[in-house]
C-alpha cells in the first residue's frame, strides 16, 4: 500500500524524475521563471524551496547537499550568491505557481513557476524598458513629414489628368455580403 507516499511520478522512473526534477530547478535558478505543466511546477516547488533552505544556511556542508541534488555548479553558486540572500528575511513560500490555462496541443494545465522576490525586479525591467521604446519611436514621424512635403507637387500633376467619376465598389464579403450590400443602397 502506498499510505504516506505523496510524491508525483510524472510517468518516469525515479532516476528520470529526480534529473528532471533537479534540471527544473537549476533552470528557475538561471532564469527566475519558467514556463512548465502544472505537475511538473507542483513537483518542483518543494525541491526548490528546499534547495533555497540550504542556500540561507551558506555552509560547506550546505553547497555539498545542493549539488548533490542539482548537480550543476553554476546553479549553486548562483543560488547561494543571489536566491537565498534574496528571501533571508522570509521563512518559507519561496516560490509562487501562476496557472496559464490549458495548451493548445495536448490540453496539458500549463504554469509559470517563479521567485517571490524576484518578481518586482522582473516587472520594473519591463517598464524601464517600454519608456525606452517610446521615446525610439517618436523621431520616426518627425522624419516621414520632410517626404510628404516632397510629394506635393505630384499631385499636381495627377490633377491635369481627368479622373474618374466612379465611386468604388464596396467589399465583397463572403457570408454575410448580402446584408451589408442592402444596407449600402
Amino acid at each position: 500500500m502506498r499510505h504516506q507516499k505523496k510524491r508525483a511520478k510524472l510517468g518516469r522512473t525515479a532516476e528520470h524524475r529526480k534529473a528532471l526534477l533537479a534540471n527544473q530547478v537549476c533552470s528557475l535558478i538561471e532564469h527566475r521563471r519558467i514556463k512548465t505543466t502544472l505537475a511538473k511546477a507542483k513537483a518542483v516547488r518543494p525541491l526548490a524551496e528546499r534547495m533555497v533552505t540550504l542556500g540561507k544556511n551558506d555552509s560547506v556542508h550546505a553547497r555539498r547537499m545542493a549539488f548533490s541534488t542539482l548537480r550543476q555548479k553554476d546553479a549553486v553558486k548562483k543560488l547561494f550568491a543571489e536566491v537565498a540572500p534574496r528571501s533571508a528575511n522570509r521563512n518559507g513560500g519561496y516560490t509562487r505557481i501562476v496557472r496559464l490555462g490549458q495548451r493548445k496541443s495536448d490540453s496539458a494545465s500549463m504554469a509559470f513557476i517563479e521567485w517571490v522576490d524576484a518578481a518586482q525586479v522582473t516587472e520594473e525591467k519591463a517598464a524601464e524598458e517600454k519608456k525606452t521604446k517610446r521615446k525610439a519611436t517618436e523621431p520616426k514621424p518627425k522624419q516621414k513629414e520632410p517626404a510628404a512635403t516632397q510629394e506635393e507637387p505630384k499631385p499636381a500633376a495627377k490633377e491635369a489628368a481627368p479622373t474618374p467619376t466612379e465611386e468604388p465598389k464596396p467589399k465583397r464579403r463572403r457570408w454575410f455580403g448580402r446584408k451589408s450590400q442592402e444596407a449600402a443602397k
